[in-house]
């Protein structure tokens, strides 16, 4: 009985390292910047359309924009909890004033953003205006 508890006690460790080693890395995971997945403004559409903006971004941080109305390319560049967000040309598309400027609004404040930080499925940018962003996970 004693050689089998001695036998086991070196199998237990490793399933016990292996366990923790994988909950360190999902716990990595939940707080890293979302490279690879997109995300969604936590905000309610515009009048008169069922829009909400969304970021997908992909593995190096460039990132493809669909706003209330326009939509284009940039790039997300990350250092710690550090953020630069640099838009590319976006395509104008047709809608209400109201609308563009919303749009201009929301590229200003990611352009300003200076911090990020993310809880769960919440990404925060933090510059002049914060914005919350959620991870579409489904």
């Amino acid at each position: 009985m004693r050689s089998v508890n001695f036998a086991l006690r070196p199998a237990s460790l490793a399933l016990i390292l292996l366990a923790s080693t994988s909950m360190a890395a999902r716990a990595q995971a939940e707080t890293g910047f979302p490279f690879g997945m997109e995300m969604t403004l936590d905000a309610l559409p515009q009048p008169g359309s069922k829009r909400v903006p969304d970021l997908d971004i992909g593995d190096n941080g460039e990132v493809v924009l669909e706003l209330w109305c326009k939509g284009g390319k940039g790039q997300f560049s990350i250092a710690g909890n550090t953020v630069i967000f640099v838009a590319g040309e976006m395509e104008d598309r047709p809608c209400p004033p109201a609308r563009a400027q919303a749009d201009d609004e929301l590229l200003a404040a990611l352009t300003e953003a200076t911090t990020w930080r993310r809880q769960g499925d919440a990404v925060t940018f933090v510059g002049t205006r914060t914005l919350r962003f959620r991870l579409n996970t489904n």
